[in-house]
């Protein structure tokens, strides 16, 4: 599968400062000078190479995988199937988030959420970080096609190469739709995970898709408009770096309502049943209750902390997590 979107995002850990990611890159963090073995201690190094995959991104890219062969199956898959499914999602997703470093490691450097990456700090040099993207991408690709079939490998090729060429070098940096077009790459898991078990595709993951694809920009702009200013400072126009809280949360509430709207399309062509319409249901309803209370804040001019704009990223998590437990559990309840 390619997990490879990032589009479902986790808040970096341990943020430094903008001062300190100068300082690395002063150091030639960037530029792949060779830093001595004190420096850089093998357990570090491991630690550093296992970053560049973005572990907890893809712990959540799994949560729309796995379900949706329980759907396909109408049950339990076959528990190899989903363990090579797996590990090659995980490789995939890795390969593409560490060329999305590999890429982006000019405003990373400039970035408070972001400096403490591992090309960043030296940990890792560039030649490296693109060596291991690379090989990530091509064994996960044969990975898929020689263990699973040969249509999720190559959506999971597509996957990366969308993450990476479209959204990370065409996208990112040019158009405050970005994330919109760019997610999906993060729609693509479910794509995967239904063909690893029926080596086609039908209306139910697509529908799954469009789900993750409108879920996706009222996922992250919340996030942004956090870390607008990170964005501001290296010019990525992220939405709320240039459009008012006003006009973001707007279009928050439009994106959440469509996704809501075709979450419950399953139901009626008669792939899931009343468990799953419930959790739909009651999923979604909480997510309209944040998002017009975010919106109702940014119609009354509220800033800074009283905001509240991280709410409903974290419910956005909450969300996509329950949401997709249903589709797995509901072929046992029908």
């Amino acid at each position: 599968m390619s997990l490879s979107g990032v589009c479902v995002t986790a808040v970096e850990s341990r943020p430094g400062s903008t001062s300190q990611a100068l300082k690395a890159l002063g150091e030639g963090a960037l530029g792949g000078t060779s830093q001595g073995p004190v420096d850089r201690p093998f357990g570090a190094r491991v630690k550093a190479f296992v970053a560049l995959t973005k572990p907890r991104i893809i712990e959540l890219l799994l949560i729309t995988t796995v379900p949706v062969m329980f759907l396909a199956q109408q049950g339990v898959p076959d528990l190899k199937l989903v363990l090579l499914t797996c590990v090659g999602g995980y490789l995939s997703a890795g390969g593409a988030n560490a060329l999305n470093m590999y890429i982006d490691r000019d405003i990373d450097a400039l970035m408070d959420r972001t400096s403490q990456r591992p090309l960043v700090t030296g940990m890792v040099s560039p030649p490296e970080c693109l060596a291991f993207g690379i090989t990530l991408a091509v064994v996960s690709t044969l990975l898929f096609g020689l263990t699973v079939n040969w249509l999720s490998a190559w959506l999971s090729l597509g996957a990366l190469l969308f993450y990476v060429v479209v959204y990370t070098m065409l996208l990112k940096r040019r158009t405050a739709q970005n994330i919109v077009w760019g997610g999906i790459a993060g729609c693509m898991p479910v794509l995967i995970g239904w063909s690893a078990v029926t080596d086609s595709i039908s209306w139910a993951p697509v529908i799954l898709f469009l789900v993750i694809f409108f879920w996706t920009p009222p996922h992250y702009w919340p996030l942004s408009m956090k870390v607008k200013d990170d964005y501001a400072r290296v010019g990525v126009p992220m939405l709320p770096v240039v459009a008012s809280n006003k006009v973001v949360a707007r279009q928050i509430v439009v994106y959440s309502w469509v996704m809501v709207v075709v979450s419950l399309l399953l139901t009626p062509l008669g792939y899931t049943g009343w468990f799953y319409t419930a959790v739909a249901l009651a999923a979604g309803g909480w997510w309209l209750w944040e998002a017009h209370a975010l919106q109702n804040r940014a119609r009354a001019e509220v800033t800074g902390a009283k905001l509240k704009e991280m709410r409903l990223f974290h419910w956005s998590i909450t969300y996509v997590s329950l949401l997709f437990v249903a589709v797995a559990v509901d072929p046992f309840l029908r």
